[in-house]
């Protein structure tokens, strides 16, 4: 059997401080990392306040730079974002606030830009199929329904 190395109250604060300073982190990210210490509930709780006490830990920075990254880098669309941000178990108020973040004149210009680009990429010479094709990825990018219908019907006329 391997014995997994033990570590201090004090080099798991650090190396958990580590973890948050290369990439903001949410709460779940932390304790599932604090589950793989096998740390007793008692220094679980104090590491995590003072990790949110020196803001190495701070869920509305945490959701704000997630939704940026991932509409900008990823393309992805709010309602994909949000439901990301549910499971990490963030807050409504934090995921409001994050959506925040995302340019509205921006967000509509993405869709545009990616259906049109999608739109010559596909192959399919059925009309209606392109569409259905074209729809199905905006939804699994995570746009709204209405806003999807509006694009795919305005670039494929």
């Amino acid at each position: 059997m391997i014995k997994k190395p033990s570590f201090t109250v004090d080099e798991i604060k650090r190396k958990l401080e580590q973890y948050c300073v290369y990439q903001d982190r949410c709460h779940k990210e932390v304790a599932q990392k604090m589950r793989d210490f096998n740390l007793i509930p008692e220094a679980k709780e104090m590491i995590l306040l003072s990790l949110i006490q020196e803001n190495f830990l701070n869920e509305e920075r945490f959701a704000k730079s997630f939704a940026r990254g991932k509409f900008r880098i990823k393309n992805w669309g709010k309602q994909r974002i949000i439901r990301e941000l549910k499971f990490r178990d963030i807050s409504a108020y934090n995921i409001k606030t994050a959506l925040k973040e995302i340019d509205e004149q921006e967000y509509i210009a993405s869709i545009y830009r990616i259906t049109e680009n999608r739109n010559e990429v596909l192959s399919e010479s059925d009309g209606y199929k392109r569409k259905k094709k074209l729809i199905d990825f905006l939804m699994r990018k995570g746009f709204e329904t209405e806003l999807i219908y509006k694009v795919v019907n305005e670039v494929t006329s």
